[in-house]
C-alpha cells in the first residue's frame, strides 16, 4: 500500500498527508501557469496565434530601456526565434562577400536573377535565454546558394521549430536538419534544388505533430507535402501537389472531429489526414498567398491578401468538411464555410485572433478589426500613423494589448477591444521583419543584426 512508507501513520493520517501533496501539486501549476508560458516552440507559439497571455515582459521598451540583453547575430535571417526552457534557437545564413542591403515598403524590381557568387554558411545557433550567452552553433552547410533571392527575402526566413527533445532547422533548397537541445547531430535529409515564383526562394516553416514532422514545398516545378517520422528523420508519406510557388506555413487543426493538415495554397486550400489523404479543398484565395492559418471557436481561419489583387479573402472553415466546398459566385457563406470577407486579408502579416476579435495588420500600416464569430466588421482600416509605415512581421498579444513591430523597428502598442486606441510606440531603430517570440517574462525581438531579448 502507498502509506507503508510512514510506518507511524495511521490509514486516516496517510490520507492527510496525500490531500497535503494534492494541494501543493494543484498550487505549483497554478502558479506555473500565471507565470505564463515558458516555450514558444514554432513561428507564432504552440498555437501559431501569437499571444500570450500571462506573460510579464515590460510594455515600453527602447535601445537601453528595459533590454535584458541583446547580442549580435551573424549574418541575416527573417525567420523568427523560438524558445524551449532556458534555450533560444535561432537560424542564419553568412556571406563571405557582400550583401546587398534589405529594402523596406512594398515594391516592383525586387526580383535578383543571378545567382551569390561568394561562399555562404548555413547555421544554426543556441543562446541562454537568461544572458544570451551563446551555447552553440552548427554550421550546416557552406558553399555558394542554389538559388536567387528577393531582395527582401533571405536564405533563412523558415522558422526553426521544437518539441522540447529535438530542434529542427528547415532551409530551402539546402535541406532539413535535426539536433538534440545539446548540439547535437541526429540526422538530415533534402530534395533536389527547386525554382520559386520569379526566384524569390523560400520561407514556410515545417510544423509538428505527434512524432511527425510536415513540410511544405510548394515551387514552380513539382510541388509537395511530405510528412517525416521525427526521431530519424524517415519519410512516412509524400503527396504530389497541382501549386505553384507558395510561402504559407501549414497549420495541424486538431478539431472535435479529427485532426487535419491545412495547406494554404494560390490555386487551392487543401486539408489532408495525418497519413496525407486529402480531405477537402476550396478555391478563391489571391494570387500570392503567405499568412498561417489557426483555429479557435471551433472555426478554422485561412486567408490571403496580396495588395495587387482585387480580392483578398478572409475564410473561416467549420469542422467535417468533405470534397469541394468552394463558395459559388456570390456567396458568403454554405455548409461548411461560416464566413467570408472578399477584401479583408493582409499580405505578409498573419492575422490576430485575440479575446472575441480578429485583428487584421495591412502590409500599407493600416489595422482593422472583426467580430471572429461572424466576420462583422467592429472597426475599419485605421491609419497607424501618418508618415507612411510598412508591416511585415505578424502581431502578437499580451494581456489586453495588441502589438505590431513595423519595417523600421518600431512596436505599436493597442489597447485591445472594439474601439481603435494607439497607447505608444517602443523604437529599435533597425530594420525589422521577423516575428517575435514570447517565454514568461521575456520577449524575443529579431532586427537585421540583433537579437534583443526585452525584460525587467
Amino acid at each position: 500500500m502507498f502509506w507503508q512508507g510512514f510506518p507511524s501513520c495511521s490509514f486516516s493520517n496517510a490520507i492527510s498527508v496525500l490531500h497535503v501533496i494534492v494541494a501543493c501539486s494543484i498550487s505549483h501549476l497554478v502558479q506555473a501557469a500565471s507565470a505564463g508560458p515558458s516555450h514558444w516552440p514554432q513561428f507564432r507559439g504552440a498555437d501559431a496565434m501569437g499571444v500570450a497571455d500571462g506573460s510579464k515582459f515590460p510594455e515600453r521598451w527602447g535601445t537601453n530601456e528595459n533590454v535584458a540583453w541583446k547580442i549580435e547575430v551573424p549574418g541575416r535571417g527573417w525567420s523568427s526565434p523560438i524558445v524551449w526552457g532556458d534555450r533560444v534557437f535561432v537560424t542564419s545564413v553568412v556571406s563571405e562577400g557582400d550583401v546587398e542591403d534589405p529594402k523596406k515598403g512594398l515594391y516592383f524590381g525586387g526580383d535578383r536573377k543571378e545567382l551569390p557568387k561568394s561562399a555562404h554558411r548555413w547555421s544554426l545557433m543556441a543562446y541562454s535565454l537568461k544572458d544570451g550567452r551563446e551555447l552553440w552553433r552548427r554550421e550546416l552547410r557552406r558553399g555558394t546558394p542554389l538559388n536567387p533571392l528577393h531582395v527582401k527575402n533571405t536564405y533563412a526566413s523558415e522558422t526553426p521549430v521544437t518539441d522540447g527533445e529535438r530542434v529542427y532547422a528547415c532551409f530551402g533548397n539546402v535541406g532539413l536538419f535535426c539536433f538534440d537541445l545539446k548540439g547535437k547531430p541526429l540526422w538530415s535529409t533534402n530534395w533536389p534544388p527547386v525554382k520559386t515564383r520569379f526566384g524569390w526562394g523560400s520561407a514556410a516553416s515545417p510544423v509538428l505533430h505527434g512524432g511527425r514532422l510536415f513540410l511544405v514545398n510548394d515551387n514552380e516545378e513539382q510541388s509537395f507535402v511530405v510528412a517525416l517520422d521525427s526521431k530519424t528523420g524517415r519519410q512516412l508519406w509524400r503527396v504530389e501537389r497541382d501549386e505553384p510557388s507558395n510561402w504559407a506555413t501549414p497549420y495541424v487543426w486538431q478539431n472535435e472531429q479529427r485532426t487535419e493538415l491545412i495547406t494554404p495554397g494560390r490555386k487551392k486550400v487543401r486539408s489532408y489526414d495525418l497519413n496525407g489523404k486529402q480531405l477537402w479543398e476550396f478555391e478563391g484565395m489571391s494570387s500570392i498567398v503567405i499568412p498561417t492559418p489557426f483555429s479557435k471557436f471551433g472555426l478554422l481561419y485561412v486567408c490571403s491578401g496580396y495588395v495587387g489583387d482585387k480580392t483578398r479573402p478572409v475564410f473561416t472553415i467549420r469542422p467535417g468538411a468533405t470534397a469541394d466546398i468552394s463558395l459559388k459566385p456570390g456567396e458568403t457563406n454554405n455548409a461548411s464555410i461560416a464566413w467570408y470577407q472578399p477584401t479583408a486579408a493582409p499580405y505578409n502579416p498573419s492575422p490576430l485572433l485575440y479575446g472575441d476579435l480578429f485583428y487584421v495588420l495591412f502590409d500599407f500600416g493600416f489595422l482593422s478589426c472583426h467580430d471572429a464569430r461572424t466576420g462583422r466588421q467592429v472597426y475599419e482600416k485605421q491609419r497607424i500613423r501618418e508618415v507612411p509605415t510598412s508591416f511585415t512581421a505578424s502581431p502578437w498579444a499580451a494581456n489586453g494589448k495588441i502589438y505590431a513591430l513595423s519595417e523600421d523597428g518600431d512596436t505599436f502598442v493597442f489597447q485591445a477591444g472594439s474601439e481603435y486606441r494607439l497607447l505608444h510606440k517602443n523604437s529599435l531603430d533597425e530594420m525589422c521583419m521577423a516575428t517575435p517570440a514570447i517565454a514568461g517574462d521575456r520577449l524575443l525581438i529579431r532586427t537585421l543584426t540583433k537579437l534583443y531579448c526585452i525584460g525587467k
